[in-house]
Parts: structure tokens; sequence; C-alpha cells
């Protein structure tokens, strides 16, 4: 019999072979630089930066007509020595064009990573789950007050460089165009709460584009149905029935006539005295839309 001992070793079934690879020795990024990645890619999608032409097509022309109506505002102004469109006044004026710019940007922000189902992989690194939803709003907010204060800063220099005051009227200028600067703010963070919280309801982008413009848009009957009621608390709580006409309530009676244009009608000027709860309801519109946005995204790809 023989000697088990004696049998030759079975060959290998595997082997491993070193092909060069080596491992990370640079340093490790944690929490805050994945946010501002997120914030930085979000903010370029929204201007459609580092994307193929037919997605820079609609933010660029939204772009380029802010630009020219504070262009042309500016012009007219130098020409007859009189202020048409002041800061404020232009926010008021381009926000149908606000509404529209979310209604585009924000399911590209939020909706195209919920069809693709690529959530999972951007949870399995060290973010947190608020961080994402929070980053995109980052960034939808920072793309709007762009979209509006940037061609304030334009009308800002064109009345700077024609004002005969001098540095006084240089620093009056500015005194105007810091309101205004914030009332766009008001508008980027109340659109932005709310028209990424409809889109992130959906992974389909139709559907989001036309979920932020119902409403915003659908919700303003509501509020020329109350404003022709015969009361007259009913009529100076009108309103309330939009975002949209919140936010002008909340300029209105924070602003004063920086915001008043003429032929504007009395009644988007007509709140008597409840401007500060109109400001306690543009609050409370933006609080409630980031928490249930918050809310969204701890239930999604979990």
């Amino acid at each position: 019999m023989p000697d088990p001992s004696s049998r030759p070793a079975a060959a290998p079934t595997g082997v491993i072979h070193d092909i060069g690879y080596q491992r990370y020795t640079g340093p490790r990024l944690g929490r805050w630089q994945v946010f501002g990645a997120l914030y930085g890619h979000g903010l370029r999608t929204a201007f459609g930066l580092g994307r193929s032409a037919k997605a820079k097509i609609f933010p660029w022309l939204i772009v380029a007509i802010v630009v020219l109506v504070a262009a042309g505002a500016t012009a007219v102004r130098a020409q007859i020595g009189e202020v048409v469109l002041t800061y404020a006044q232009f926010a008021d004026a381009m926000s149908w064009l606000v509404i529209f710019f979310v209604a585009v940007v924000a399911p590209e922000l939020v909706s195209r990573d919920l069809r693709s189902g690529v959530l999972p992989l951007y949870f399995s690194r060290p973010l947190p789950r608020a961080d994402y939803p929070l980053a995109k709003l980052a960034a939808l907010v920072s793309a709007l007050w762009l979209l509006l204060g940037a061609p304030q800063l334009l009308m800002f220099l064109g009345a700077a460089f024609s004002t005969g005051d001098g540095w006084r009227g240089t620093w009056n200028e500015l005194l105007d165009l810091l309101p205004g600067l914030l009332y766009a703010g008001l508008w980027a963070v109340v659109f932005a709460s709310i028209g990424l919280l409809v889109a992130s309801l959906t992974g389909k982008r139709a559907f989001a584009a036309g979920g932020v413009v119902a409403v915003f848009l659908m919700t303003t009957p509501i509020v020329g149905t109350l404003s022709v009621m015969p009361s007259t608390t009913v009529n100076e709580l009108a309103l309330l029935g939009s975002p949209s006409t919140i936010v002008q309530a909340v300029g209105t009676w924070a602003l004063g006539d920086l915001l008043i244009a003429p032929g504007s009608g009395d009644a988007g000027n007509q709140i008597g005295g409840f401007g500060p709860l109109y400001a306690l309801a543009a609050l409370g519109l933006v609080v409630v839309s980031v928490v249930l946005l918050l809310a969204r995204y701890r239930k999604v790809a979990s």
C-alpha cells in the first residue's frame, strides 16, 4: 500500500497577481467636502454648466431676458434721469420667470437622481441623509439669488456711473440696492424650498415641472377670489392664498415705497396691519417645506 505522504501535492486552484494597484494614501475628505461637492455640482447643473448644449438653452435664455430687462431699465434711466424700475421692483417684475426657472431646474437637481436610482450610492458614503437635500436646496437658492441679484448689480453700476452727486449719490444708490438684494433672497428662499419639495416627490421630470408650476400659478385665482370678498379683513388677508403674493406682501410691508410700482393697483398693496403675519407666513412656508423635504429623504432609498 503506497504511503500517503508520498502522494504529489494538489496543484493550486488560484493565485493572486500583483498588477501594480496601490492603496490610497492621500487625505480622506469628510462630510463637508462631500456637501460642498454636491452644492457645487447642483449650482452648475442649475445653469447647465458641464452638460450638453440643450441643457443650457433654457437657463441661459432666462438669464438673457433678466439681463436685457436690467440693461433696458438702466439705459432708460440714463436717458430721462428718472428711476423707472427700482431694485426691489425688478425682483417682482421677474417673478414669473423665476417660477419657470424653478420648474425646470428643481427636477434636474433631484428628480433625475430619483429616477436613475443613484441615491443609495450617495448615502453609502459619509453623507448624512439630511445633507443631500440641504445641499441641493442651497444650490437652488444660490442660483435663484444670482438670477435676480446679478442684474440688480448691473443696474447699480449703471446708476452709480451716471449719478451727478459723486460719492454721495453712489452711497445712496447702494442703500437702495441692499434692500433689493435682500428681497431677491426672500424670493429665492421661498421659491426654492417649495419647488424642491414638489420636485422631490417624483422621479419624472415632466410631472415634477408641472407640479411646481401648478403650486405657484394655480393658487393665484384664490387670491383673486378673496380680494373681491365684501369683508375688508378678508381682502387684506387675500394674499395668503399664494406663495408668490405672500412674498410680495412681505416686500410691501418691509420695503414700502421701494416696491410700489406705478400702475400696480391697490390690491397688491392693501395688507392693512397684517404685515407681520405675512412675514410669519413666509417663514412658516420655508420651515414646513424644508422639514417635509428632510422627511422625504429619510424614507427614500432606505
